[in-house]
């Protein structure tokens, strides 16, 4: 295989603010995989919570460039298997070269990969669209200017509730929350009990993600389905999310790509948790790839390209929260930047 590495930096609509960060520029990595005339194409976005720049990325790629240019695909689950070793400590870099594999063992094999999976997507779920943290006032501009069916709000400020409230009062759209790890316990239980009137679906990572025997004490009162986040990294987080939470969302650049994602999924299922997949504001390239896991789901977050205001690819098309496919082969994506 030939490895080609590139990255960009994509603009965003908005300054997205979430509890402990905020940023206006998302920087993205995209790398390609070449076999057989077919290009396959994967991508991971930098992100400061888990310390994994694009530099850092690159290098990790760089260092075993050898080994992945030797290497003939035949199955990505082999492929995954044999470079998990050398990049362990980067799984962001893991997960763009897995999903660049999966779209060349797509495009090889001539269908969409969910369809290799043996998925029906005549159930899929609705993406959420998200509204980052903001005054009150710019909350409901954002939700106005994009009418959306749901909708996942950034909490962790001083007036949560009162940004909910508000924020119902210009919608009949679901709510989704996410508190990314900014509560506390009889804060999320009280919040709890004060979002349900106004239509919020779940809260998604209320609490600090090492706060486990915190959040079975809000699991066994709070009156709102939690969901794992920053608590469900690796496919060993799983199994102990169950009795703390009611679902886990699992990340492709967290756990490593679609190879694990797809059996940190099939477990949660498996001990009877719901099952999401969030996205970490890619372009339409990581976002193809979440959209064949889709029939996999309860919920999806993949709204990246709706939050940027230059796309770099294309793939997958979003109306109204439904996913469209791409008539191309493996996850659909194209480069075009």
């Amino acid at each position: 295989m030939k490895l080609t590495i590139r990255s960009f930096d994509l603009p965003l609509r908005y300054t997205f603010t979430i509890s402990y960060d905020s940023r206006d520029v998302q920087p993205t990595m995209i790398v390609e995989l070449e076999q057989n005339g077919h290009k396959g194409y994967g991508e991971a976005t930098s992100n400061p919570y888990y310390g994994f720049t694009i530099e850092s990325m690159t290098a990790a790629l760089e260092g075993i460039r050898t080994q992945i240019e030797a290497t003939e695909l035949e199955k990505p689950e082999d492929f995954w298997a044999q470079m998990q070793p050398h990049l362990s400590n980067n799984p962001f870099a893991l997960c763009a070269l897995d999903l660049a594999a999966n779209d060349l063992y797509g495009k090889m094999q001539g269908q969409p990969l969910y369809k290799l999976w043996g998925l029906s997507t005549d159930h899929n779920p609705l993406t959420n669209y998200t509204i980052g943290i903001d005054t009150i006032e710019n909350m409901v501009k954002k939700l106005k200017e994009m009418p959306w069916p749901l909708y996942k709000i950034k909490l962790g400020t001083k007036e949560d509730v009162a940004i909910i409230k508000e924020l119902r009062r210009h919608t009949d759209a679901v709510f989704r929350v996410d508190a990314n790890c900014a509560w506390g316990v009889e804060e999320t239980i009280e919040n709890a009990k004060q979002l349900k009137p106004l239509g919020v679906e779940f809260i998604e990572q209320p609490m600090r993600a090492d706060d486990m025997d915190g959040m079975k004490k809000v699991y066994q009162q709070s009156v709102l389905p939690l969901i794992a986040d920053e608590s469900c990294i690796t496919e060993s987080d799983v199994a102990k999310c169950v009795g703390h939470f009611h679902g886990v969302n699992v990340k492709l650049v967290k756990c490593g790509g679609l190879t694990p994602a797809r059996r940190m999924l099939k477990e949660a299922r498996e001990l009877g948790l719901k099952t999401m997949v969030g996205c970490m504001t890619e372009s339409t390239v990581g976002i193809s790839a979440i959209a064949q896991l889709l029939p996999m789901l309860d919920y999806v977050d993949m709204d990246g390209p709706l939050l940027i205001s230059k796309d770099i690819a294309r793939g997958i098309t979003i109306d109204n929260g439904k996913v469209y496919y791409s008539s191309v082969n493996g996850t659909g994506a194209e480069l075009i930047a």
